[in-house]
């Protein structure tokens, strides 16, 4: 079973910056895609950045220029920087991991952690 362990979030001033954590732990096989999501109240989970096991990096539009997904191979830990933040990134932020094994593909969800920026 894996764990991820996100950490990071709270409440922050619109142009003001957070950065997330997310600790992979557990029967981890070969990662190949982390990432981060959110959702806001009455709206559907969302892709803000990935980052897969070569470095490629995908960012939502609303989000590029703003926002730096890195990871840590070695530690199963991805992080999001999160600069000149907007009400409207109001939202639980939840970390993602993909792995696999042979042609068995596993997708885990973090617990999610709360991000408010206030204008």
């Amino acid at each position: 079973q894996v764990q991820l362990v996100e950490s990071g979030g709270g409440l922050v001033q619109a142009g003001g910056s957070l950065r997330l954590s997310c600790v992979a732990s557990g029967s981890i096989f070969a990662i190949y895609e982390m990432g981060w999501y959110r959702q806001a109240p009455g709206q559907q989970r969302e892709m803000v950045a990935v980052i897969n096991s070569g470095g490629f990096r995908r960012y939502a539009d609303s989000v590029r220029g703003r926002f730096t997904i890195s990871r840590d191979n070695n530690r199963a830990t991805v992080y999001l920087q999160m600069n000149g933040l907007k009400p409207e990134d109001t939202a639980i932020y939840y970390c993602k991991v993909d792995d696999r094994l042979g042609d068995d593909e596993y997708h885990h969800w973090g617990q999610g952690t709360q991000v408010t920026v206030s204008s």
